[in-house]
């Protein structure tokens, strides 16, 4: 029997209708690139996400430490980590980040984080944005916990999806999708956010011993944005969990 974290993975992501897929290439660049009043507003309050998660480096003039980015898209999680110098990534669309200047800083690019050898080891694994996307949340935890140094930390942040707050911020977006559509923006949200905060979270403290959450606002239920910081893990846990996978 599953543990009630994981009982709901791996999740299924039901077709997008015709007339979202005949938008939706040109609307996720816009959305990544803020080329719109909506979208730029959301990458200015995404700031905090990524702050958050540089927290630990953002002080150093110089970092070794080995760090991971699992979901890098364009790789704007970068300029918040001027000093890291050992940098990977999964990332399985290259168009993403193939005109980025920070392409550069960049040791491998993994499409999957399945491809990562097993012998390799990080001190830091981090994530902005990308885990309420991911169906099978758990495999690629348990892969990441398999990564990770014994005394490394483990740093996602993720909209608060699955909050009445996270949805109503949510409307202005809709709004401006819908005067440019003609379309229902809560149905390409249900699509692209398969998991919501809590769910997460959830999954991350079956993995690690200890996690410590931050939010972008007074509480979980009345917040934006969740930034959750997790160290120890439970590496005997995630093989026992991908081999019975296997």
């Amino acid at each position: 029997m599953k543990h009630p974290a994981l009982e709901k993975f791996p999740k299924k992501r039901a077709a997008l209708p015709p007339e979202f897929e005949a938008i939706y290439e040109t609307h996720y660049k816009k959305n990544r690139q803020g080329a719109t009043k909506a979208t730029s507003l959301s990458m200015k309050l995404e700031r905090w996400l990524h702050v958050e998660v540089a927290r630990d480096v953002q002080e150093q003039t110089s970092s070794n430490l080995q760090t991971l980015e699992i979901g890098a898209g364009m790789l704007n999680q970068l300029p918040y980590e001027p000093y890291v110098t050992t940098y990977d990534i999964v990332e399985p669309f290259a168009e993403l980040y193939h005109e980025s200047s920070q392409l550069s800083r960049v040791r491998t690019i993994y499409a999957d984080i399945s491809e990562i050898p097993a012998e390799i080891r990080y001190d830091r694994i981090t994530s902005v944005a990308t885990f309420e996307h991911i169906m099978n949340l758990p495999d690629v935890v348990a892969k990441a916990v398999t990564l990770l140094k014994k005394n490394g930390s483990f740093r996602v942040a993720i909209p608060n999806e699955g909050t009445i707050f996270w949805k109503l911020g949510t409307f202005v977006t809709g709004y401006e999708f819908k005067r440019s559509y003609g379309l229902d923006y809560q149905i390409l949200m249900k699509y692209e956010h398969v998991n919501t905060a809590n769910e997460i979270e959830a999954v991350l403290k079956y993995f690690f011993n200890t996690t410590s959450t931050k939010v972008f606002g007074i509480n979980k239920r009345l917040a934006f944005y969740r930034f959750i910081e997790c160290t120890k893990p439970d590496i005997e846990k995630a093989l026992q969990y991908l081999e019975n996978k296997i």
